[in-house]
């Protein structure tokens, strides 16, 4: 199976963190994604010779883009590409020579997905900046974290991935259709700014409806109540509590001895959450990890575990569903989503 992007052609300028990861996704798919690179900067996996999941399944040249003849093999390229992305800041392939109306010029129908953390204009534009401080401004951060505490950032996956590699890849995939359908070629403009307060739109809602306070940890699915939040077992792990209808409730007070106490009944009674939440992290650290899979595991609590990167590959279900593959020798996430007629090919980490 080819995938379900086979016949799409991408131009990647070489970058680190989203773009990589856009180009991921749509390689993962079947996309042919050509990933151009400053010379010398190769090795077997085009990345120094460190094995980079983010650039698998890629086709891999070296271009100079100071150079006037690669500059013009690259215009070449574009004639026939569907699409071509890049990381750099604002005005930067512009002063390369390869500006969006030139090379819309040469190919009318071409995407060209522009990927940055603080978009195409705006007085914050040309600064320098990485995914804490873009979630910082979309208002996100300020809601990761717990009561009387600092905001605690995940990582870089709400800024760098999910708002700007994956809404490139959406945003390219859309443009692709866009001008298969006959519409023009045209730039897509992907800020993680504006990805991460996407991403953030039911909070949003909440908040516009008086039903979010705008703090930290005191609401529903902030780890501001005690059934919506992880705990500490007797073996120093954790597991997962997400127990917000009443009939996962039910289920929760029947599974911890605490079906009938009149304080707990009170589920949704925010005056009680931090006592519950007292009384829930010592009853959990009564038992282990597995103690409370062995409960817990194959009910509708809402529940589970807090596994390692380590663990999460071996656990049954990520088995059975494959959500983890070996190439290379390095363990690394399955290709997603799925397509029942045009499954992904297999990753390739040395490319195509």
């Amino acid at each position: 199976m080819a995938g379900v992007l086979s016949g799409v052609t991408v131009i990647e300028l070489a970058g680190i963190g989203p773009g990589p990861f856009a180009g991921m996704m749509l390689a993962d798919h079947g996309a042919r994604v050509i990933r151009v690179e400053r010379p010398g900067s190769g090795g077997r996996f085009g990345d120094g010779g460190n094995r980079d999941i983010l650039n698998r399944n890629r086709e891999r040249i070296e271009l100079d883009l100071k150079d006037p003849a690669s500059i013009a093999q690259l215009k070449d390229m574009a004639k026939d590409a569907d699409a071509l992305i890049e990381g750099y800041r604002p005005g930067v392939i512009e002063r390369m020579g390869i500006g969006p109306d030139l090379l819309l010029a040469i190919n009318p129908k071409l995407v060209i997905g522009r990927m940055t953390g603080w978009g195409q204009h705006g007085p914050m534009a040309p600064l320098a900046g990485h995914d804490i401080n873009y979630i910082a401004l979309s208002g996100a951060l300020h809601s990761y974290g717990r009561k009387g505490q600092k905001p605690t950032f995940p990582v870089n996956a709400v800024g760098d991935f999910g708002g700007g590699g994956m809404m490139l890849a959406f945003g390219v995939v859309s443009a692709i259709l866009h001008a298969r359908s006959g519409g023009p070629g045209q730039v897509v403009d992907c800020a993680m700014v504006d990805g991460a307060a996407i991403l953030s739109a039911m909070t949003y809602t909440f908040l516009g409806n008086g039903q979010w306070q705008d703090e930290r940890g005191v609401n529903l699915l902030d780890s501001g109540t005690h059934f919506y939040d992880t705990y500490e077992t007797s073996d120093g792990k954790f597991i997962s509590l997400g127990s917000i209808e009443p009939q996962f409730y039910a289920l929760l007070m029947e599974k911890t001895g605490l079906a009938g106490d009149g304080d707990f009944a009170q589920q949704m009674n925010p005056a009680k959450w931090d006592d519950l939440k007292a009384r829930m992290t010592a009853l959990i650290l009564t038992k282990t990890r597995d103690d409370w899979c062995a409960i817990m595991d194959g009910t509708d609590i809402c529940f589970a575990p807090v596994l390692s990167l380590k663990e999460a590959p071996t656990h049954p279900h990520n088995v059975a569903r494959s959500t983890f593959v070996e190439d290379g020798g390095m363990i690394q996430p399955a290709p997603a989503p799925r397509f029942s007629a045009t499954p992904a090919p297999a990753p390739n980490l040395a490319g195509r």
